[in-house]
Formats: structure tokens, C-alpha cells, sequence
């Protein structure tokens, strides 16, 4: 089973850019589709963005639509969440996540989690 493992998040200010890495362990990471998901204090934990096994095919959610852009790596068994125009309300812990099958919204089908990374961004 892989095992991912976030980094990237930090400090920015409003109209800034952050790039997040999911580093994922495991010989079968190029089967799996990945989500990246986030969690606001007191909200749920909602969709961001997801990419397919293959890398063809790409989903974000209408909040970020335009300003984040996912990609994967299978060379370096990594997914990579690229933020620009960073908000005040994209602040959150950021998670990556990774299912068999095709990319879902909803994070309760996800099987594999990070540990999380914290973004927060100032206005």
C-alpha cells in the first residue's frame, strides 16, 4: 500500500503562490488516482483538486478553479498542488490522498491519507 507523506505549506500573503508535494512510497503509486482535500478550522473537509492514474485528466473544485493546478511526477512517485493567487480563505490543512479507481469528490472514498500540511494565508 503507498504511503504519502505533504510538504510545501507555510505563511503567504493574499495574491502569493505555494507549491504543495505529496512524496508517495510504494510500487504501485502510477495505479492510483490522487486527490488533494482541505480542511478549514471548524468546516469539513472538502475537494480541491484530483488527477487521474495517468495524469490525463484533471478535477478542481469552482473555488480554485483557474488559480491551482495539479500535476503528478510518476518518476518521482509525486503529486505537486501549484497555488497562485492564494487567498485569505484558501487557509487551511491541506491533505493528499490516493484511491484505486477513478478521481472522486468525496474524501470518505479515499483510502490512503497524509499527514497534512497547514496553509495559511494573511490579508
Amino acid at each position: 500500500q503507498v504511503q504519502l507523506v505533504e510538504s510545501g505549506g507555510g505563511l503567504v500573503q493574499a495574491g502569493g503562490s505555494l507549491r504543495l508535494s505529496c512524496a508517495a512510497s510504494g510500487r504501485t503509486f502510477s495505479s492510483y488516482a490522487m486527490g488533494w482535500f482541505r480542511q478549514a478550522l471548524g468546516k469539513e473537509r472538502e475537494f480541491v483538486a484530483g488527477i487521474s492514474w495517468s495524469g490525463g485528466s484533471t478535477y478542481y473544485a469552482d473555488s480554485v478553479k483557474g488559480r491551482f493546478t495539479i500535476s503528478r511526477d510518476s518518476a518521482k512517485n509525486t503529486v505537486y498542488l501549484q497555488m497562485n493567487s492564494l487567498k485569505p480563505e484558501d487557509t487551511a490543512v491541506y491533505y493528499c490522498a490516493a484511491r484505486m479507481g477513478i478521481v472522486v469528490t468525496t474524501w470518505g472514498r479515499y483510502d490512503v491519507w497524509g499527514q497534512g500540511t497547514q496553509v495559511t494565508v494573511s490579508s
